[in-house]
């Protein structure tokens, strides 16, 4: 039975190589991420020191009350000015997390990636299953006719950025404070989390909803937390690094598939793959070796029919010319007859 792994006191190489081990045991892993995944892209968090919430918005309003639903429709042209400013950042790209869940999901690990961040980064990255809770910056639509419109449009416009079609104002696909999530986005989440054997949580200090709660959907205690601050799941977490979100998943996931596992004679046992083109193949070679053997017996049965009818023939000529040709003693004595 698997027992909790010592969280406190274990060096820095210690967890590394722990975790590891773990996502090498594993082969249904969900990843759940927050805003600290995206911050070694050059993207603040919100809550941290630095973070969006305690930096200066420009204007006289918090940056935690602009990001809601109220406040947007009230305030377009602040909330817009501060979108623009603190959450739209086109020219960040993946890091070393990003990249190394792509890894994992290639090397038929990683099953999905539950983000709570809107800067598209996963896809960028080349990640497949991704979940987006909070919606992209980069997708975007009219309020009043539903036209769908880029990043650019967005950042090219003037203050609130209007429909070219409706005149309607344009806002981002993402979730606002006092907005409900989309149900299947949550639903698929959920889902995912209730078949993973590993549920890696990172880069979020799980407080917000419903994200938060997707851990009491496992039936296992098998959940792995890298975060620079604690969380409240710190200590029911089979293991807890408190680092760079970066930095620890380059090192623990694997840079290419593991090789198949050795036999005791030391060659490596051969995959399915192979083991079924090499029946093939061996298959192929009998089928193309009865076809010679058959082709050659036939080959041979009808040369020697040929042979014999040959012979026959033969035969059958010579009797027939032995037949029409006169005795040499008649011949003479007809000759003999005809001049007395």
């Amino acid at each position: 039975m698997e027992t909790r792994i010592d969280r406190l006191g274990t060096v820095r190489e210690d967890k590394l190589r722990q975790l590891r081990q773990i996502i090498a045991d594993s082969h249904y892993i969900v990843f759940l991420g927050g805003a600290g995944v995206s911050t070694e892209s050059g993207i603040p968090d919100f809550r941290s020191g630095t973070g969006i919430y305690n930096s200066d918005s420009g204007v006289k309003y918090r940056p935690i009350d602009i990001i809601a639903h109220d406040f947007f429709m009230e305030h377009p042209e602040e909330f817009f000015d501060f979108y623009k400013r603190k959450l739209i950042y086109p020219d960040a790209r993946p890091n070393k997390a990003h990249k190394a869940l792509v890894r994992l999901e290639r090397q038929g690990k990683l099953k999905a990636i539950i983000t709570q961040n809107i800067d598209n980064l996963h896809q960028e990255a080349g990640s497949k299953c991704v979940i987006e809770l909070h919606g992209s910056v980069f997708r975007n639509y009219c309020m009043d006719c539903g036209k769908k419109y880029d990043l650019e449009y967005v950042v090219a416009q003037e203050g609130v950025p209007h429909c070219e079609k409706c005149g309607g104002i344009v806002r981002p696909d993402i979730v606002l404070y006092e907005e409900n999530l989309n149900h299947k986005d949550v639903d698929d989440a959920i889902k995912a989390v209730k078949k993973c054997d590993l549920l890696i949580i990172a880069g979020t200090s799980l407080t917000v909803y419903p994200a938060a709660t997707f851990a009491q959907f496992l039936k296992h205690d098998r959940i792995v937390i890298i975060n620079k601050s604690s969380t409240y799941m710190d200590l029911k977490a089979l293991l807890t690094i408190h680092d760079n979100v970066g930095e620890v998943l380059d090192i623990c996931v694997p840079k290419r598939k593991p090789a198949a596992p050795r036999k005791k004679n030391g060659t490596r046992a051969k995959t399915a793959s192979k083991t079924k083109t090499a029946s093939k193949t061996k298959t192929a070679a009998k089928s193309e070796t009865k076809s010679k053997t058959t082709t050659a017996t036939k080959t041979k049965t009808a040369v020697k029919s040929t042979a014999a009818t040959k012979s026959a023939a033969s035969k059958t000529s010579t009797k027939t010319a032995a037949s029409k040709k006169p005795s040499a003693s008649k011949s003479a004595g007809k000759v003999n007859d005809g001049k007395s």
